[in-house]
């Protein structure tokens, strides 16, 4: 058993997917990054950089002690290589799957996150930095449209790559942009998208989303945005 936890964030939709693929048995523990959970004592023993998702491998390979592990890219490899699936063993398949990962954990969700931040959430809205994370999203759409041209997937096979980039993409709109203007961003979107096991790890997110809750509150922007090394403590 698996405990995932989690919040339905594109970092956390990324490990529902990978484990409804593989259909490893988990069970979610949700961590309300609104409410400030990733700050708890227990959470932080596994996370000590206190974001989720992170997760407790119960029955780790080898037997012993259970393994946690925090970072959704390392999640996704150790996944891949408990399971032996969306990770290849040859080496030039191997590291054109990691390469891409790293890509997104290192560009594509860095550089979206500000995207969502300074459109979305910011309290004043300021033109430059909008300007500066909607143009590099754009840049980084095109690097992923040049590389999925005449391809299936990231790679040469679904890969934890591409449940890596996926997520980062759902919110294209709010984003900024357009799939129509990345006609092959937008045909691996939609075979990633109607997927079943995608559909069912995203049904697991809304089943943890409150359903009350429509927009983030002012108390939960500072307790997500207001963050410095005393937050931690």
């Amino acid at each position: 058993m698996i405990d995932l936890h989690y919040w339905p964030t594109p970092n956390g939709h990324k490990i529902t997917m990978f484990l409804e693929e593989a259909g490893l048995d988990y069970a979610i523990q949700p961590v309300n990054i609104g409410a400030g959970d990733q700050f708890a004592p227990d959470f932080l023993k596994i996370a000590p950089n206190n974001r989720m998702p992170a997760i407790v491998d119960h029955d780790p390979a080898g037997g012993g002690e259970p393994v946690a592990i925090f970072e959704s890219g390392a999640i996704l490899m150790y996944l891949a290589e408990k399971t032996g699936r969306f990770l290849p063993t040859d080496t030039r398949e191997r590291y054109q799957v990691i390469q891409w990962l790293m890509w997104q954990m290192g560009g594509l969700g860095p550089m979206l996150g500000q995207n969502h931040h300074f459109n979305r959430y910011a309290p004043d809205k300021i033109p430059y930095a909008i300007d500066r994370y909607v143009n590099e999203t754009n840049r980084l759409y095109g690097v992923l449209d040049r590389r999925l041209e005449g391809r299936d997937f990231i790679a040469d096979t679904y890969s934890i790559a591409d449940m890596a980039c996926y997520p980062w993409i759902v919110p294209y709109e709010a984003q900024g942009q357009d799939l129509n203007d990345f006609p092959n961003i937008k045909r691996w979107f939609e075979a990633i998208r109607d997927r079943p096991a995608t559909v069912a790890a995203y049904a697991k997110g809304e089943d943890v989303r409150p359903s009350s809750q429509s927009e983030m509150t002012d108390e939960q922007k500072k307790v997500l945005f207001g963050q410095t090394s005393k937050s931690g403590r």
